[in-house]
């Protein structure tokens, strides 16, 4: 089966005439057998000669006469040139034969030889073929495997990024850690330090007040003793939710109008959110005549050292203070500070 150009573009192109020529080939063929075998068989036939007897009378005498023989006729022979035209005309024939068989020959060594070509084309057209499917092949699995390859690595550095984050994650979860463990030793330690200052601030009231109390003791001492005899005395009254008391120079007690001018003045200055069940704080003040704050330390705390200094604080912003009615603030006094609830 001859297949289309289309389907193999390397093959040659048909030549018209194929057919025909073979089926000339085939007919010469047919021809030259038949003429071989009539010229044969005609070259031994051996062409018959002509026989002719001859008949005398017997004489009736008893003497033999010699009978004279004509000589036998020549058998005519064919005629010579009737023998050269037909040995021309079989050469002719066996010539044109000889070049029809040839042209067959040719022919057919010309197909066959055309056929040989083709095959050998698409034998070459096969192997080009299967050269390209074979080389495909080879690019097909090379470049699958420098995808698997791809991936491998791909998967393997995956796995590094993810190990590395892993190895992130815990170092940083151990410095939250550290830095938790330091915040709260730092804290401790702070709010050991805060507790010592506020003991020792609170000490230190303390030691204020009582040199305060014996300070103003030794005054009274002295005053009473001035006066012959004759006692001052302190007042107390009611201070920020608590009382206040002091003493005024020259023998002269503070009065609850006073108290209450300190309790005007001193209210409006605290800043308290914090809880106001079981705090109370004594303040130590001293002031000049004029009503200017010299000191203010806590006296007594309240246990809660953010009140304490919330209430010191608020004394603290008051200056200065509120005077008598005599016109004077007293040298010393005292004023207990509860948060408002």
């Amino acid at each position: 089966m001859i297949r289309k150009n289309s389907d193999y573009p390397l093959q040659p192109p048909r030549e018209r005439g194929t057919g025909r020529a073979f089926l000339f080939a085939l007919v010469m063929h047919a021809l030259l057998g038949f003429f071989l075998y009539h010229g044969i068989h005609w070259q031994n036939s051996t062409p018959e000669g002509e026989e002719a007897e001859l008949w005398t009378e017997v004489p009736d005498s008893a003497i033999p006469h010699p009978v004279v023989t004509p000589p036998p006729a020549p058998v005519a022979p064919a005629p010579p040139v009737r023998d050269e035209q037909a040995d021309i005309a079989l050469q002719e024939k066996k010539r044109q034969q000889q070049e029809a068989a040839r042209a067959a020959q040719l022919a057919e060594q010309q197909r066959q030889q055309k056929l040989k070509e083709q095959q050998d084309a698409e034998a070459k057209r096969q192997q080009q073929l299967a050269e390209q499917q074979a080389a495909q092949l080879a690019a097909q699995k090379a470049a699958k495997l420098k995808q698997q390859q791809e991936q491998q690595q791909a998967e393997k550095l995956k796995q590094q990024q993810l190990a590395e984050q892993q190895k992130q994650q815990q170092l940083k979860e151990q410095q939250e850690q550290q830095q938790k463990q330091a915040q709260a030793e730092a804290q401790k330690k702070a709010d050991a330090e805060k507790a010592a200052k506020a003991k020792a601030q609170a000490d230190a009231a303390a030691q204020a007040k009582k040199q305060l109390d014996a300070e103003r003791r030794a005054r009274l001492a002295q005053m009473q003793g001035v006066a012959g005899g004759v006692g001052g005395s302190s007042t107390s009254s009611n201070g920020l939710g608590k009382s206040g008391t002091g003493s005024g120079s020259g023998g002269t007690a503070a009065t609850s109008a006073f108290n209450d001018r300190v309790q005007r003045r001193v209210r409006p200055n605290i800043i308290w959110s914090g809880p106001t069940e079981g705090l109370e704080t004594v303040i130590a003040v001293r002031c000049s005549p004029g009503g200017t704050l010299l000191s203010a330390s806590i006296s007594r705390s309240s246990g809660n050292s953010a009140w304490d200094a919330a209430a010191l604080r608020a004394v603290q912003r008051s200056d200065p203070m509120p005077q008598d009615v005599n016109g004077k603030t007293p040298e010393s006094f005292t004023i207990t500070l509860v948060p408002a609830g």
